[in-house]
């Protein structure tokens, strides 16, 4: 039987790291290749204690005529979206201002195997029930944008969602490569979590989403609590986003 890999436990060196992404000085290393917007490698800390992250400035958004400028907030709702319902998927994921570029979310990066993608990482039945949980979390957050690359596995095995920024937006527009599992049920640890949060109103996002996607997101969360499950490939609407990887 498969090891079941729905619980990815948060790192106990969490909180540290995010004191150093919020105080640390930050240096530019270079572009992440073949971004749409400015996704930048970045160092965080002194000359001989560094880690790296991946820095999103505001001012490097590409204007889409679906999203207000801003992409940043969101990579950050998705971090503590994750957190809340106790996922482990995001990187830690802070807003900062006085980066080398302005204001912009910094993401912890993640030492993954970067030649596997969501579809190597699908190939283990092991891996399935955290991948389901993805699954329904981009549900919730209204991924637009799940791309195979997005997925990424770390040398412990360990699960990632990357790239979140086109999520949350208030008209349901949902295109991942994640549609495996048909109707799946979702964990009643999710959904237990899931509806304390939709209870509060997601107030926790209050200063990264408008309230109209606030009203949305809360309409999703009740979708899933009533129904428990995940979705079929729909037939009538463009479900894939592009490219898949």
């Amino acid at each position: 039987m498969p090891q079941n890999k729905r619980s990815q436990s948060t790192e106990p060196i969490t909180a540290q790291i995010a004191e150093r992404l919020e105080r640390e000085p930050v240096k530019v290393l270079g572009r992440i290749a073949n971004s749409s917007n400015a996704t930048l490698l970045v160092e965080v800390g002194s000359q001989h204690n560094k880690i790296k992250a991946i820095y999103k400035p505001l001012v490097g958004e590409r204007p889409l005529w679906d999203f207000p400028p801003g992409l940043y907030k969101r990579e950050v709702a998705a971090y503590l979206l994750s957190e809340t319902l106790e996922l482990g998927l995001v990187p830690l994921t802070i807003e900062r201002e006085d980066l080398p570029y302005g204001v912009g979310s910094l993401q912890y990066f993640i030492e993954a195997d970067f030649s596997k993608t969501y579809y190597e990482i699908l190939e283990d039945d092991g891996n399935h029930p955290i991948l389901i949980d993805l699954a329904a979390f981009d549900i919730l957050a209204n991924n637009s944008d799940r791309k195979g690359g997005h997925v990424l596995i770390d040398a412990n095995g360990k699960i990632f969602a990357i790239d979140n920024g086109l999520c949350f937006h208030k008209q349901f527009k949902l295109r991942s490569v994640i549609w495996e599992f048909g109707k799946a049920s979702i964990s009643d640890h999710f959904l237990t979590l899931l509806q304390v949060a939709a209870e509060k109103h997601f107030s926790f996002l209050d200063h990264y989403l408008a309230e109209p996607e606030i009203a949305s997101l809360i309409t999703r969360a009740n979708y899933l609590i009533k129904n428990g499950s995940l979705l079929d490939l729909p037939e009538d609407q463009r479900p894939y986003p592009w490219p898949i990887i």
